[in-house]
C-alpha cells in the first residue's frame, strides 16, 4: 500500500496515481481538470463542528484525532473509509488530497495513519461494525 499526502493546490503529477479528495468542500479556485481528482470522498471529511473547533484550537491535535476517528465509525463515513481502503489495495499509489494550509495536522494525515494500520478491508468485520476495531486501535496510539 502506497499512500501519500498532497495539498490539492499543488500541481498534479503522473506519479500521484489515484488522486482522492478527502475534504467536504470543493477547493476554491480549482476546476476538476486542474485538480485531476479521480474520486471525491466527502463523507471522509470531519464534521463542520469538528473542523471549526480544530481551527480555533490548533493545539488540540490529539483531541481532534480522537474525535475524528469516532466520526469515522458512522455509516456514510464508514462506507467511504471502506471504499478508500479498497482503492489502496494492491501496488498502485493513492494520493490523498486536502486543502488545509497546515500540512502536518489535517484529516488526511489521520486517514493515512489509519490506512497504514489496516491489514485487511474493513468489510471483513461485518457491515454493522465496519472498521470500528481498527479505529479504536488507532485511537489508542
Amino acid at each position: 500500500m502506497d499512500v501519500v499526502l498532497k495539498r490539492v493546490y499543488e500541481a498534479a503529477s503522473a506519479s500521484d496515481g489515484v488522486r482522492v479528495l478527502v475534504d467536504r468542500l470543493w477547493p476554491r479556485g480549482r476546476t476538476k481538470e486542474d485538480a485531476a481528482i479521480k474520486f471525491w470522498l466527502r463523507d471522509l471529511a470531519p464534521s463542520d463542528e469538528l473542523r471549526k473547533w480544530f481551527h480555533a484550537n490548533p493545539g488540540g491535535w490529539r483531541t481532534f484525532q480522537k474525535r475524528y476517528l469516532k466520526e469515522l465509525r458512522d455509516g456514510a463515513a464508514s462506507a467511504a473509509l471502506e471504499k478508500l481502503h479498497h482503492l489502496t489495495e494492491g501496488k498502485r499509489r493513492v494520493t490523498l488530497l486536502y486543502a488545509s494550509r497546515n500540512k502536518g495536522y489535517n484529516n488526511a494525515t489521520v486517514l493515512k495513519e489509519l490506512l497504514e494500520g489496516m491489514p485487511k478491508p474493513p468489510s471483513s468485520v461485518g457491515s454493522a461494525a465496519t472498521g470500528r476495531a481498527r479505529i479504536r486501535k488507532a485511537q489508542m496510539r
